[in-house]
């Protein structure tokens, strides 16, 4: 079944719908793990976790998208590297990536494996987002560095047709003072890229028009709550974060498992571009700037069936007023558009706080409380479904879960926009997090944080054993505690160990037990941190000559104290051994050892 045949049925409507699900079916057979398709066709989602609620408009604002879908047949191979031609057929053509786009897909996997290992996300999934948003940036349209030769505009996001998102970065991305629009390849509405925008080909900018930056946001985007992209559910939740639409998630699944069946390399310009898209364009004019006429604007006549309050006549004293009082309307002139009614996010008057409680972590942990904002109107009535951005500042190098520092949540029914949880990093110290309205001006609220240091609210020694040496030797047994904070091990607690003078007056003590430092010169404070498992094993300590007890304090961050004794002692005495001593012999004996014969005496 060829590309061409796809690409003519597939309109809106139920030609569309039955194809969709014929192809999802056959996918749902043969291809995708994990994926069950009901009586129609259609895949089932039962099993897997609703789309992230924290990015309701997902990374594209739910912009339109290519409906495509792949032919039903894996990829023929790829031509020959001898015959450098294209390959032949329409399962070859849509198998194809033009170089620079599928380079910008690998590089960003391999960068991804390295920092967020645990999420598995393989380029073929960037690869199949690519193609339903931009026709892998429109066939491959792109320069050496990979900036598209044109920029890639998604509709104009005025809550006509689509959301309805006012202008966010004063046209910088969009060229669209009044509302945003999708940007670049992979479609990120200009305050998705505020804080997803990554540099993916080194060049010290972050350009939602570049594949390689575009490419490489994806994936940080996709991976920012550590799902794991090699389960059906984390690939699932993932997917919908980013345009949370079930259509949209069965049209990318079928690209990715095509990719994965076989995919091949193409040059830049001569990829397959898309027919169909979900608003139903026909895709044929590419998505660039909008025309002078821009969708938003003056000009579109009023629908005839809807006439001024027919319901409401106005009092005989008091004629209702015209659209624009005083203005003369020429003969022929099509009324004004009229404006799009008001959205949540217009009548949102002022932010409160919902209850939060006060945000104080240890560095390294998990802030135990979460921000959360309610909306208001100007009588204090809470606004449901407006988006409200969460944005880090200070000097800290604490995030929101996923690695960011700006987050966007929309507000539930009770007007409350609940921020990620915030993870401390290592800088201790107070920090701010500001939430704000996006597309209104609303006074922002400001809650303050604070990192303090990792600390131990305990310290233990598990050997028994005296701790004993004579003078100026070397105490044999090593030191070893165990420092903990609310029971579980205290990692990377600084320490301090001391030879103190007495227990009542802990200074340093001159004499006695020391450490030596680099030089082998004796010292008595010695400064050290835990292990990540809350070991703290002190460095050798030597004896001086003079014996006695002494002290030894140990004291960490947070308060944790342990007093060791210390005993130092003399040698034992020794008794000396004896000169042996040679009897004096008596004048009267024989001298002579063998003459036992007394010497006769003179007569």
């Amino acid at each position: 079944m060829s590309s061409a045949y796809f690409g003519s049925r597939l309109r809106k409507g139920a030609v569309n719908t039955t194809v969709a699900a014929l192809a999802v079916a056959a996918l749902a057979a043969s291809q995708a793990p994990d994926v069950t398709a009901d009586s129609a066709g259609r895949q089932t989602t039962t099993d897997a976790p609703a789309a992230d609620p924290a990015t309701a408009d997902g990374a594209t604002g739910n912009s339109p998208y290519y409906t495509d879908l792949p032919p039903l047949n894996s990829p023929n191979p790829a031509p020959s590297a001898s015959t450098g031609t294209k390959p032949a057929g329409t399962g070859s053509s849509e198998a194809g990536i033009p170089a620079t786009v599928l380079d910008a897909y690998k590089k960003a996997e391999a960068k991804l494996a390295q920092s967020k290992p645990g999420c598995n996300l393989p380029w073929q999934l960037l690869a199949a987002i690519g193609k339903v948003e931009s026709g892998q940036a429109r066939g491959g349209r792109v320069s050496a560095d990979g900036t598209t030769l044109a920029p890639i505009l998604g509709p104009v996001l005025n809550g006509v047709g689509f959301a309805n998102i006012s202008d966010t970065d004063n046209g910088a991305y969009d060229n669209d003072s009044t509302y945003d629009r999708a940007v670049g390849p992979m479609q990120f509405i200009p305050s998705t890229w505020e804080w997803a925008g990554r540099d993916g080909n080194g060049d010290g900018r972050k350009d939602p028009n570049n594949i390689y930056d575009a490419a490489l946001a994806a994936g940080h985007y996709l991976c920012r709550y550590s799902w794991d992209m090699s389960t059906s559910a984390g690939l699932r939740s993932a997917i919908l974060s980013y345009n949370n639409s079930t259509d949209y998630y069965n049209t990318v699944i079928s690209w990715l498992e095509y990719y994965r069946k076989n995919s091949h390399e193409i040059p830049d310009g001569t990829g397959s571009v898309p027919s169909n898209r979900s608003d139903g364009d026909s895709g044929t004019t590419p998505r660039t700037p909008a025309t002078p006429e821009a969708p938003h604007k003056p000009g579109k006549p009023a629908e005839p069936d809807k006439p001024a309050e027919p319901d409401k006549p106005a009092e005989p004293d008091k004629p209702a007023e015209p659209d624009k009082p005083g203005t003369p309307v020429e003969p022929g002139t099509p009324p004004a558009t009229p404006e799009p009614p008001a959205t949540p996010t217009d009548t949102v008057h002022h932010l409160e706080d919902a209850g939060t409680a006060p945000l104080t972590a240890m560095a390294g942990d998990a802030f135990t409380a979460r921000i959360g904002t309610r909306t208001e109107t100007a009588a204090g009535k809470a606004v449901a479904k407006v988006r409200v951005r969460f944005t880090i500042s200070g000097d800290t190098d604490a995030t929101f879960a996923g690695g960011e520092s700006v987050a966007t949540v929309v507000t539930d029914g009770k007007g409350v926009a609940s921020a990620p949880a915030l993870r401390a990093g290592e800088k201790t110290g107070a920090f701010t997090v500001r939430a704000t309205v996006v597309g209104r001006t609303v006074t922002a609220l400001t809650y303050r944080a604070t990192v303090t240091e990792r600390a131990a609210d305990t310290l233990t020694r598990a050997a028994t054993t005296d701790l004993t040496c004579e003078v100026g030797g070397e105490f044999a047994e090593e030191i070893e505690l165990r420092a903990t904070y609310g029971g579980a091990a205290a990692d990377n607690v600084a320490a301090t160990a001391t030879l103190i003078t007495s227990a009542e007056e802990p200074t340093t003590n001159d004499k006695g037990p020391y450490f030596k430092d680099a030089d082998g010169n004796p010292v008595r404070t010695w400064t050290l941190s835990t292990d990540a498992d809350g070991l703290l094993k002190l460095p050798e300590l030597y004896a001086d000559d003079t014996a006695g007890t002494y002290l030894l304090r140990v004291t960490t961050a947070g308060g944790a104290t342990l007093t060791l004794d210390l005993t130092v002692t003399a040698p034992e005495p020794t008794t000396p051994t004896p000169e042996p001593t040679t009897p004096t012999p008596d004048p009267g004996e024989s001298q002579d050892p063998a003459d036992p014969s007394p010497e006769p005496s003179a007569s």
